[in-house]
């Protein structure tokens, strides 16, 4: 009996199998480590961070959601304006993007290091396809029309960092605008809408 107890008092350090043999009959025991401390890892403490940061702006839209009264009815101005304002307030409160800032800073993320105009408006193509936004005005295939008039008329690929040639470019995406009905002034208004 005493080597059993002493056994079992060492069985945090050990780790094993055995058997305890006490009076004809066998006990089987089992022998575990001392739980060692795990280091915390860079990968670990960086998920952590981000599960708290999604947390904190989720409690955040929630807090304001249960305080205000939104009524949902697509035919009242004033019910569709109070919403609009309401979620522009928990964007503003738990720090969020709206979807055209989203699409903004994916575009600009992706984009920084093109050099060139052709493979810029492709990765927008790109992007536009991934994101589920339709292209119902066919602006893309005039860009990329655009786009080949200008490098016709310089005889080589347009590089963003070409003062000119994006000059002339942009002249170009201003008259398709034009020809779609979009102006400058009115982006704003589109962009608040998100």
């Amino acid at each position: 009996m005493a080597f059993s107890s002493r056994l079992l008092s060492k069985s945090r350090q050990l780790c094993g199998n055995g058997v305890i043999l006490q009076q004809e009959r066998v006990i089987p025991v089992r022998y575990f480590a001392k739980e060692a401390n795990r280091p915390v890892l860079k990968g670990d403490e960086m998920l952590k961070n981000i599960f708290l940061d999604v947390k904190k702006k989720f409690e955040t839209a929630l807090g304001i959601l249960r305080k205000e009264k939104i009524t949902i009815d697509p035919e009242d101005p004033a019910a569709v304006s109070q919403y609009a304002n309401v979620m522009k307030t928990i964007r503003q409160k738990a720090d969020l993007f709206s979807e055209s800032q989203r699409i903004q800073h994916t575009i600009q993320s992706r984009t920084q290091d093109i050099p060139d105009a052709r493979t810029y408006l492709l990765t927008l193509k790109e992007i536009r396809i991934k994101r589920g936004i339709t292209d119902e005005l066919g602006a893309e295939a005039m860009m990329i029309d655009a786009l080949e008039k200008v490098e016709n008329e310089l005889k080589k690929p347009l590089l963003r960092n070409d003062k000119k040639g994006m000059a002339l470019l942009q002249a170009e995406f201003e008259k398709i605008n034009k020809k779609l009905g979009i102006r400058k002034e009115d982006l704003p208004k589109y962009e608040s809408n998100s």
